[in-house]
């Protein structure tokens, strides 16, 4: 009997300290820590981005290119902040925002551009002629879109005040204009900590 109240407690006092898991609404993110998050990247992206496919100089070029749809490469987002931003998350995200509005169209990034060169040249030898991909059909990009992300933090004492710059350019490829500039500074977070440390 003694045997069996001690392996009940030891199961109870074990599955207390287990690891539980709680799923969140779609929209929603627990801000844990205060510091970038899932959140964030959704506001800043879908900002820039109506920002810039409202932007009289982006329309001027829209119209511009006649039938075609100027086409836009995504280049490098910087992280100049002082912690750590995946900005690949950042690209991708305004990519395909843009993309899905319709409004322009993009090639491939740089490794991936690798990655289908190196298939259609295996294809000249090994597919059959009639499902060969023809070599030096790539459509050149108008622009590119780059950026980066700074924050400027103020501390004093257990508080913290955050406020994140994410900055996005597109630029003439040919001509190196820049067609259009946006900054999103919506993101300012207070921090309190139950001691100084952050």
């Amino acid at each position: 009997m003694k045997k069996t109240i001690i392996v009940l407690i030891s199961v109870l006092l074990l599955s207390a300290c287990g690891t539980t898991v709680k799923r969140v609404e779609s929209g929603t993110q627990p801000d844990l820590s205060g510091y970038w998050n899932a959140i964030d990247v959704r506001i800043v992206c879908e900002s820039l981005i109506n920002d810039c496919l409202t932007s009289p100089r982006v329309d001027q070029a829209i119209r511009a290119a006649g039938n075609r749809k100027p086409t836009v490469i995504v280049g490098r987002f910087r992280n100049e902040s002082s912690e750590h931003i995946d900005t690949e998350i950042i690209s991708s995200t305004m990519e395909r925002v843009i993309f899905d509005s319709g409004r322009l169209d993009f090639v491939a990034p740089a490794g991936l551009r690798q990655e289908l060169r190196a298939e259609r040249q295996d294809q000249q030898n090994n597919a059959s002629e009639e499902t060969t991909a023809r070599l030096g059909r790539e459509i050149g990009a108008n622009y590119m879109l780059t950026g980066h992300v700074r924050t400027i933090v103020d501390r004093e004492g257990n508080r913290t005040v955050r406020t994140y710059y994410v900055t996005a350019e597109l630029t003439n490829i040919e001509t190196n204009a820049r067609v259009w500039i946006g900054q999103n500074d919506d993101i300012t977070k207070i921090v309190r900590r139950p001691n100084n440390r952050l």
